[in-house]
């Protein structure tokens, strides 16, 4: 008889992935702080390609709701003050030299609320997608049940899948909580 085995490790990688693309859609969400994360998904078109904009720019928090960026090749600033208005970052640059400086705008209050909801949203697609990785490890568990796996053997690999799928709503959870506070209260 082949062995019977499942990759818990595998599981894991898949549900940590959902909790990692999470954290991702955190840092898009702007919440009145300034953080060199937010320009993250900013690309730059230069030197004839795209390239993010941290590897041709030096990127900075010198004020709670200001960013500073130093582009290196002053004849990439325009380049990179287009791609920062084109980000949808609703952010407006302020050029001088080879310096731009960009200014985070207070929340208000309906704003806040709705990029509340919107991280709201991101945790719940976490959960789902931790679910249905949750899902995917117990129907191979039938599987290899119906291939001859012990009833012992397959509660135990359920039991330990469980387990991890708790621990990582759990931090979807704590993740969620933590953003939604930052929101709200700054």
């Amino acid at each position: 008889m082949n062995e019977l085995n499942l990759d818990i490790s595998d599981i894991e990688k898949r549900m940590s992935g959902a909790l990692t693309s999470l954290k991702n859609d955190f840092l898009s969400l702007r919440t009145g702080r300034a953080s060199s994360s937010m320009l993250d998904p900013v690309v730059v078109e230069v030197y004839g390609s795209k390239i993010p904009l941290n590897q041709c720019a030096t990127i900075t928090v010198p004020e709670s709701r200001v960013l500073s960026v130093n582009v290196w090749d002053v004849n990439n600033v325009n380049m990179v003050e287009k791609a920062l208005i084109n980000s949808g970052l609703g952010l407006t640059p302020q050029t001088e030299g080879n310096f731009i400086r960009l200014i985070i705008p207070e929340l208000n209050e309906e704003r806040r609320k709705e990029l509340a909801k919107l991280a709201a949203t991101y945790a719940e697609n976490a959960k789902i997608a931790i679910r249905n990785v949750r899902k995917d490890g117990m129907d191979k568990i039938k599987r290899l049940r119906a291939e001859g796996m012990s009833e012992d053997e397959a509660q135990i690999w359920s039991d330990d899948i469980q387990e991890l799928t708790n621990k990582m709503t759990v931090s979807v959870e704590e993740l969620q909580k933590e953003k939604q506070s930052e929101i709200v209260t700054f």
